[in-house]
């Protein structure tokens, strides 16, 4: 990855949650521009609080960055409010969609325009996220509450483009949804990333999807990175065949328990 593209550089990051539990030891990735990078690994692994520490979602929840640093196109932001980074680009698609249940779909897709005061702009923006998710046009009018999971998951999407984002933070965007529409979702999120150039860093449990879209991975476990690499050697890769891929009957729990995993293990050292 040359560093002259990269958008976003996370430095050997720490996180603590309330003054005393650890929750990521020393994260670090880079989100090269145009690209799509996936941040895998189960439940608990520091995905959500990784994507949170990027876009300053953590002091809601009494979380604090505290090592390390974290930079949008070289410039620090740990100290930018969330509002700030949308005003530079950053938007972040929660984990559970977060629609306005009372509002009409177009209303919330609305909602994400907020910082943008040109009315013709908002409207060919508007008219842009139809073209890319058919299914809202045709639902616009609905409550958000009485639409499904995946148009909700569209919604949320369609809702950060509003903003003119270059980079959106997308959450577990397959959380909760049947296969063929996480493979619309992800359908869409390379139609994006191609034509209108969005960069992604997106975190997702559904290690098989995430690697056939993006283009480089990242592995967590435990608050740390275990392993990265370009989306296809991840893929192709034995261990991560075995651990998160479902492929193969092992009964080892943790990545870690890999002896040839190991001999790899230099950058938990």
């Amino acid at each position: 990855m040359s560093h002259s593209n990269i958008v976003l550089n996370v430095n050997g990051i720490e996180v603590i949650y309330n003054h005393v539990i650890l929750v990521l030891k020393g994260v670090s990735l880079q989100v090269p521009q145009g690209g799509i990078v996936a941040i895998l690994g189960g439940n608990g692994a520091g995905k959500t609080t990784t994507l949170r520490a990027v876009s300053n979602l953590l002091k809601g929840e009494r979380g604090e960055v505290t090592k390390g640093s974290i930079e949008l196109r070289g410039e620090r932001i740990e100290n930018l409010t969330p509002a700030d980074l949308v005003q530079r680009g950053v938007v972040q698609v929660m984990e559970g969609r977060h629609c306005f249940a009372h509002l009409t779909i177009e209303e919330n897709l609305l909602t994400g325009a907020y910082t943008r005061k040109d009315k013709g702009e908002i409207t060919a923006n508007l008219e842009k996220v139809y073209n890319y998710f058919p299914r809202l046009k045709t639902r616009r009018t609905s409550q958000a509450a009485y639409t499904s999971g995946g148009e909700q998951q569209m919604c949320a999407i369609g809702r950060a483009l509003m903003a003119n984002p270059s980079l959106v933070l997308l959450d577990e965007p397959s959380m909760g949804l049947a296969p063929q529409i996480v493979e619309e979702v992800f359908e869409i999120v390379k139609d994006l990333n191609v034509k209108e150039k969005v960069t992604f860093l997106l975190a997702e449990q559904n290690t098989n999807m995430a690697l056939r879209y993006a283009n480089y991975g990242y592995i967590m476990e435990s608050g740390r990175v275990v392993m990265d690499g370009p989306a296809s050697d991840l893929a192709n890769n034995e261990d991560v065949k075995e651990f998160y891929l479902g492929v193969g009957g092992g009964e080892r729990k943790s990545f870690k328990d890999v002896k040839s995993y190991k001999r790899r293990k230099r950058w938990l050292a």
